[in-house]
């Protein structure tokens, strides 16, 4: 969560080429930190850390678990980390490519997922849990949970794409958009700004629809309902 941040932190400051080379910085291993270099060769070396981290975690999972699926789990976890360094690297390289920054940035959401699915299935409770078997005359839960799951990463594709190409205020005003409720998609960047507004409403009606339905499920499924 905290590289995360420190992404973040990279792209708001605009440091995403305040170090031009990869793997080193400036052809060293630790340059000096002052202005954008601090945040990205700050944010490389976090990032080595957590990698460093997930070949750990990754090993002890496939030596230590019997369980084939938690197994491959750890090992795109190992995959994920791998590729995110990579796609990192190209961005420099390449200088902050379109496509790439994107798929940088939705990459770091996946991988974090990854983390916090191992942390869970890893888990006592998880082992512990006896969910009920029971017929579901409406949409079944895990079903809708999966469609909300799709819908958030929809979105931050959206973001991502909103946030690198530039377009945080293409549109000006909030909540409407020019003073309409649907405002003339001249340019791409309007259009995916405009896109993203939608997707953080239809967002939000999923995410309060899984809501109402986990809370009215039976006392023996309370599980679910802190997350």
């Amino acid at each position: 969560f905290v590289l995360l941040f420190l992404g973040g932190l990279v792209t708001s400051t605009g440091s995403g080429l305040a170090v031009p080379d990869w793997p080193l910085s400036f052809g060293q291993v630790f340059p000096p930190m002052v202005g954008g270099v601090l945040f990205e060769h700050g944010h490389r070396l976090a990032a080595s850390a957590v990698g460093c981290l997930t070949i750990v975690l990754s090993m002890w999972t496939v030596t230590a678990d019997s369980r084939p699926g938690v197994r491959a789990l750890g090992l795109g976890a190992l995959l994920a980390v791998v590729l995110q360094g990579v796609l990192g690297g190209v961005t420099v390289l390449y200088r902050l490519p379109l496509a790439v920054s994107v798929t940088h940035a939705c990459l770091a959401q996946t991988f974090f997922c990854l983390t916090v699915a191992l942390a869970v299935v890893t888990g006592r409770g998880w082992r512990e849990l006896r969910p009920t078997e029971r017929a579901d005359a409406h949409l079944p839960l895990p079903t809708l949970a999966a469609v909300t799951t799709t819908l958030v990463f929809g979105q931050v594709i959206l973001g991502a794409f909103m946030r690198h190409m530039g377009a945080g205020l293409a549109i000006p005003d909030f909540p409407l958009a020019f003073g309409r409720l649907l405002p003339p998609l001249a340019t791409p960047l309007i259009t995916v700004h405009f896109a993203h507004r939608v997707g953080a409403l239809v967002v939000s009606v999923a995410v309060a629809w899984m809501v109402v339905r986990v809370l009215r499920q039976p006392a023996g499924e309370r599980a679910l309902r802190p997350p």
